[in-house]
């Protein structure tokens, strides 16, 4: 082939590459909390950031600050032409259902939460395996041999979260004292510091000398009070051992940011699909937080045994119960 013709032919690869990556216009729809809440919405927002610095695609977006404008927010977000369309958060799920049935041609990425469409995507994750996990690690840090949960809103995804962790404890000590509390029973359980400082300092009372928090916002402040009291604590969806090193003993890794990144990379690659993923130790889709930050506080002994617990769950010999088959936490 002559080189006019090489020339030619990459010519036409990469206009349709560009042609393909240009054929999207992303959306994001942020819940309650915010993009900046350090927590479960920031790790959506890392990987749609990643997404635009790796393909070079803006996208746009909106933060929900009460229950009314998720539908709205979507159907906005549809009605411009936005494509593909990320939810963020199981509350979304009502309001992404009744929008992407108006439009069957946009694709909708729902994280944490199932809508049965052919249009869109479900991403959930095994948060009971990831918590079994750091519950593990809470105990065996543990000095009294008591630990505590501080859930957000009081809700059955929650109380995954408390029953996987409470079930780690125990595998490593079954006289360990699990304290669990929720923030609330409304969203607004899901950016109250103030409230899960003295929710965390409750359980310090007690005799807790580790705290787990998957609550949002809230979880800030129990960071604050673990810190304040000279207790340990341990963060939940991002990374977030940064935040008090020497306090935070690990954080319960939930990879919403490789779904989010996923869900417009694989938009623009033209292998976006429909249906339920689900995500746990097995697709690495859960994990624990290992850094310069944290490394201290954790053994070899401890890094042992979470090894061989994680290939044992991953194997299947190992099962970890999940609070939302029956609502009740049962092993």
């Amino acid at each position: 082939m002559s080189m006019k013709r090489i020339g030619a032919a990459l010519g036409f690869v990469l206009a349709s590459v560009t042609a393909q990556a240009q054929d999207i216009e992303p959306a994001v729809v942020f819940d309650m909390g915010g993009k900046f809440d350090k927590s479960f919405n920031q790790g959506v927002y890392d990987g749609v950031e990643r997404f635009k610095a790796d393909a070079g695609i803006e996208y746009r977006e909106f933060e929900v600050t009460n229950e009314t404008q998720r539908e709205q927010a979507i159907r906005r977000m549809a009605q411009r032409g936005a494509n593909p369309i990320l939810g963020v958060g199981f509350a979304q799920a009502g309001p992404m259902e009744a929008v992407a049935k108006d439009f069957p041609d946009t694709k909708f990425t729902l994280i944490d939460g199932v809508v049965d469409l052919p249009n869109v995507q479900s991403v959930v994750f095994k948060e009971h395996e990831g918590s079994f996990l750091v519950g593990m690690i809470a105990a065996m840090a543990s000095e009294t041999a008591t630990v505590g949960f501080v859930g957000g809103m009081d809700i059955p995804l929650i109380r995954r979260f408390g029953c996987g962790f409470e079930q780690g404890a125990r595998y490593v000590d079954s006289k360990t004292t699990v304290i669990q509390n929720m923030t609330g029973t409304t969203p607004a359980a899901w950016n109250d510091p103030g409230r899960g400082s003295e929710l965390a300092k409750g359980q310090f009372d007690r005799g807790a000398d580790v705290v787990y928090a998957a609550a949002g916002g809230t979880g800030v402040g129990v960071y604050q009070a673990a810190k304040d009291s000279d207790k340990l604590a341990i963060g939940v969806d991002s990374n977030q051992n940064y935040l008090h090193p020497g306090t935070m003993l690990t954080s319960m890794l939930k990879r919403v940011d490789v779904a989010a990144y996923n869900a417009f990379k694989s938009a623009m690659d033209g292998t976006w699909a429909p249906g339920i993923q689900v995500l746990g130790l097995a697709e690495e889709g859960v994990g624990w937080a290992l850094d310069e930050h944290n490394e201290s506080l954790i053994t070899d002994d401890m890094k042992a045994a979470l090894d061989d617990a994680s290939a044992k769950i991953v194997a299947g010999d190992l099962s970890v119960h999940d609070y939302t088959t029956d609502n009740a936490c049962t092993y």
